[in-house]
């Protein structure tokens, strides 16, 4: 009886000797898959709703005029001189693309635990499935957040968008990855313990309080407050949307720079515990 080789199989699993590594080419193999989750989470997300995809359009909506009466008119907030509907509007559908991103990814394990166990396929499409599916809802937030836009402009409303706003594609992929590093981060501690997510979700919901999505950073006037916030790596790339696109808030090179290093760093070792926890991970989910 002849022994059995490598060379009898197309495809050998075999666990990851560098923690640090994305095998790309395997990823681009399962393509197909990965679509199949990106179509899954879309055509789920609001299955069996009396209003479907309208959510769509009616929780930022909601939201702006909550914010609009709650922030803008009660509190007396400032927009910078924004129209407070495009203020509320650019902020909603960035932190709601970052914190949904942000929870999507830190479930992966836990969500995905009996597909993990049945089937193999790289682990790490699953962060990059939540990634992508919320971009359908940003898109549709940021097309209502450019109607009105258009809007204001054809309403002679001055802007005064800028140069900056070219960096949108830049921005978004920060906002992006930042997400997927945490949220790999979180999904690799939640796998042990449960708890944790709740602790998390809860902390997610302050975080947006402490980031400048319903006040402009200038509202801060205590300098020593103003840079402990700036160092919130989402500050700076919010900060910079405002900017570009409305004319109002702070814009740095140096703040932005800072927010691109976080990220790499932090999508760095995310994927080094995210690699580490998934050789185990289904004897703890």
């Amino acid at each position: 009886m002849n022994a059995v080789t490598d060379n009898d199989f197309d495809i050998i699993i075999k666990p990851k000797d560098k923690l640090l590594s994305i095998d790309f080419r395997e990823i681009y193999r399962y393509r197909d898959l990965y679509l199949l989750f990106v179509r899954r989470d879309i055509t789920t997300m609001y299955k069996q709703t009396l209003l479907g995809p309208l959510w769509f359009l009616i929780t930022p909506v909601l939201s702006v005029i909550v914010y609009v009466v709650v922030f803008g008119g009660i509190a007396n907030i400032s927009t910078d001189g924004a129209p407070a509907p495009l203020f509320y509007l650019l902020g909603i559908a960035l932190w709601g693309y970052f914190s949904t991103c942000l929870n999507a990814t830190s479930n992966s394990f836990v969500t995905n635990a009996s597909i993990f166990g049945k089937v193999y396929f790289p682990r790490i499409i699953m962060p990059l499935v939540a990634v992508t599916t919320n971009l359908v809802t940003f898109a549709v937030q940021m097309l209502i957040f450019f109607v009105a836009y258009v809007w204001y402009i054809l309403h002679g409303t001055p802007l005064n968008p800028n140069a900056a706003a070219l960096l949108f594609p830049i921005l978004l992929i920060i906002l992006a990855l930042t997400s997927a590093g945490f949220g790999m981060v979180i999904s690799s501690m939640t796998t042990k313990y449960r708890d944790l997510q709740l602790i998390f979700t809860y902390i997610v919901n302050l975080w947006m309080y402490v980031t400048p999505v319903i006040y402009p950073l200038s509202a801060v006037t205590n300098p020593t407050l103003r840079t402990a916030m700036s160092l919130n790596p989402i500050t700076p790339v919010i900060e910079a949307f405002k900017y570009g696109f409305l004319g109002v808030g702070s814009f740095s090179w140096l703040w932005l720079a800072y927010s691109l290093l976080f990220m790499l760093v932090l999508l760095s070792f995310g994927i080094i515990v995210f690699n580490r926890t998934q050789k185990s991970f289904m004897d703890t989910v």
